[in-house]
């Protein structure tokens, strides 16, 4: 039998990142609506918890696949420990909420319900709802000749108890407009500001959207649907139809959740239940508002900046600070790196724009897997493209939630005469790869950037991730192999330079791994220092366990799931969690090599699915300036003592109970440090570090 003592349960360990999250919203040493945005990711987080892993775990109970993972829990038992693990998270959730908002009011911020507030603001309650609210509202009755209608997974609605014939009860629906915003200012003054949510409102003015009727309960909720969806690739065509398909038919899958609102759920709340067949532990009936990623929104209506951490703003990349073309600056360097988001994402806009215009590109090759609603990315694609470029575009229509932006994106490109790639068929393409070929001095020239994360750049403000400009002859060969890859029929290169999955990247990581035990077998120095956002493939983790066995000293900076549960006698092994207000993604890996130190970025995780069922890249780093920057980035995460959580051998991770931050936070020493190589170290904090 295998061992299963040395391994944790993905779906635990995420909800055990989860709360990691919800603790920056308690984190004293964070401004208050700080505390808030985190409050909101967290339950974003939840949403999607539930709509994918909870949702594909029931499938496996109900299908009888109720087989061990490699921790030894079976789906049935995970479900169990899962509603656990969301109950107290729940719980403490609120507790968190109800201490933040008790604080704003110490600002003259204050959050109500249109019931608790004064009768002197009734009249300009009632204008507000029957000027703004009430004509975009639709009740839907049921009844004999109105059947249970198709409630909107995630919205917030209320459903309503009326007084029918012969003292039987009616019911009816009244879904909160998500058009309309969450929070409502009814009254500010200079010392005030007074917020009342929506659905309150529409709560106390039910009897206008009912009229003649008699009203007898009413319960605000919100359900969850099953949204785990998978799509058929027996051709573009199929990917492009099958998509379309699943995505009307997410509208209509079974909701695998119900969250109530406060207050005795009682005979209301037992009929919708029923009507919704949800089992009773998967009812959650929260003690205070539901739908909390919308308090995101009332962190964009408060305008108190002292209540905000100072802005960050991004860093010009010091090479792209001069005049002169991007070609010239990439040919004239090599090789320039961005560290997203303390360098702007300005640079590659730019290298885009001026391949768009320039009359010497002959072709642009991309790979997008998330661009955004809205993308300078694809405007520049389909600008190049209309100026006469060769324009390929590989995108991943099957980039979860993001399906729906990805098929509008395709379509702008075809109409803009781009060539538009769906990828290999079965595996989604996440590498991140831009290839732009240009004529010069009558011979033809690639220049290349490879990265960590997406071209999306409003994520590009939000997380951690890096990237190269190059023109390296090994990784521009090999970047132009990918492409034919992607888009014909070629057979995968031997590379010279990247390790490629679902390839060879998952044999490169295990030779580098297998490397550094020989080496501690050996009696030599032996270290990986790796930095990711998951590791649950069930092979790297018992690799690891194995390289830890041998000696080999393992740092691990790993953000969400982490399967590898640390041992006692493991004591050369160190592993941590970062979160703070960047979403740390980049992809760091470092092989001690005997003392001839190897680095790697890489757009994969350490996961089954990106080591076998995906395109990814890894690619080697071997600039001295750059990799001393790759250090240093490490060292800054393994330093951490501000936001650093470190798995414990019990499986849970410590927390640092601080009330401000002590200076050894990894960000914001990061964001000091391009600063400072920027030459722009011009605000009083920037040394402090």
């Amino acid at each position: 039998m295998e061992d299963t003592n040395s391994f944790i349960s993905r779906d635990l360990s995420w909800l055990d990142f989860n709360m990691r999250v919800l603790d920056e919203a308690r984190c004293e040493a964070n401004p208050l609506l700080e505390r808030l945005k985190f409050i909101s990711i967290t339950d974003s987080n939840l949403d999607e918890f539930f709509m994918v892993r909870i949702a594909g775990l029931r499938r496996k109970v109900r299908s009888g696949c109720d087989l061990p993972d490699p921790a030894g829990l079976r789906p049935s038992e995970q479900l169990e420990l899962a509603h656990e693990k969301v109950s107290s998270l729940l719980s403490r959730r609120q507790d968190v909420l109800g201490s933040i908002l008790k604080k704003l009011e110490k600002y003259g911020i204050r959050v109500r319900e249109s019931c608790d507030l004064a009768d002197s603001l009734k009249d300009e309650l009632a204008e507000l709802f029957a000027t703004q609210i009430l004509p975009v509202l639709t009740p839907f009755a049921v009844d004999s000749a109105h059947p249970f209608p198709l409630l909107t997974s995630g919205a917030i609605v209320i459903a309503v108890e009326l007084e029918g014939k012969y003292g039987k009860s009616d019911y009816a629906f009244v879904e909160v407009p998500g058009v309309l915003d969450r929070f409502w200012e009814i009254r500010k003054s200079d010392d005030e500001v007074l917020f009342v949510t929506l659905e309150s409102l529409i709560a106390d003015n039910l009897n206008q959207l009912f009229t003649g009727c008699r009203i007898t309960d009413h319960l605000i909720f919100r359900i969850t649907r099953d949204m785990d969806l998978t799509f058929t690739d027996d051709g573009e065509a199929s990917i492009m139809e099958s998509i379309h398909t699943k995505l009307q038919q997410r509208k209509q899958r079974e909701a695998i959740r119900l969250e109530f609102f406060r207050r005795d759920t009682g005979r209301l709340a037992a009929w919708l239940r029923k009507s919704l067949d949800i089992a009773p532990e998967f009812c959650y009936r929260v003690d205070g508002y539901i739908y909390l990623k919308q308090f995101a929104e009332l962190v964009s209506k408060i305008n108190m900046p002292e209540l905000l951490e100072d802005e960050w703003k991004s860093i010009a990349v010091p090479e792209f600070s001069g005049n002169g073309s991007s070609f010239d600056i990439i040919k004239k360097h090599g090789t320039i790196p961005v560290f997203l988001p303390y360098h702007s994402f300005d640079c590659i806009i730019r290298l885009l724009n001026e391949a768009a215009d320039d009359p010497d590109v002959l072709a642009i090759k991309q790979t997008l897997y998330r661009v955004g609603s809205t993308s300078p990315v694809v405007d520049a694609l389909r600008r190049a493209a209309e100026n006469g470029k060769q324009v390929t575009a590989v995108i991943e229509l099957r980039a979860r939630f993001d399906e729906g932006n990805n098929i509008r994106r395709a379509k702008a490109l075809e109409e803009s005469g781009a060539h538009v790639v769906y990828g290999v068929s079965g595996l989604k393409v996440h590498a991140k790869a831009l290839l732009i070929v240009r004529r010069e001095n009558g011979r033809l020239r690639r220049y290349v950037h490879l990265a960590t994360g997406n071209y999306n750049a409003k994520t590009a403000k939000q997380y951690t991730d890096i990237g190269i400009l190059t023109t390296d002859d090994g990784i521009c060969s090999d970047t132009a192999a990918l492409f034919n890859v992607l888009t014909g029929c070629s057979t995968a290169p031997h590379w010279k330079s990247f390790a490629c999955a679902p390839y060879t990247l998952r044999s490169r990581l295990e030779e580098l791994i297998e490397r550094e035990i020989s080496f501690a077998r050996a009696g030599k120095p032996a270290r990986i220092t790796a930095k990711m956002n998951s590791l649950s493939d069930e092979k790297m983790v018992r690799l690891l366990h194995e390289a830890a066995d041998a000696g080999v000293e393992l740092q691990l900076v790993v953000r969400g799931i982490c399967c590898f549960k640390k041992l006692r006698k493991e004591k050369n092994v160190r592993i941590i969690s970062i979160v703070d207000r960047y979403l740390e993604h980049s992809r760091i890996f470092c092989f001690h090599n005997n003392g001839e130190r190897e680095f790697y970025l890489s757009s994969a995780d350490w996961m089954t699915r990106n080591l076998d069922r995906r395109i990814e890249l890894m690619f080697p780093v071997t600039d001295e300036k750059i990799c001393f920057m790759l250090s240093t980035m490490l060292n800054f995460s393994l330093q951490d003592s501000d936001k650093a959580r470190e798995l414990k051998t019990t499986g849970t991770y410590t927390r640092p109970e601080i009330k401000e931050y002590t200076g050894n936070r990894s960000q914001k020493r990061a964001y000091c440090f391009f600063k400072n190589l920027s030459g722009n170290a011009d605000d009083g904090d920037v040394h402090d570090d």
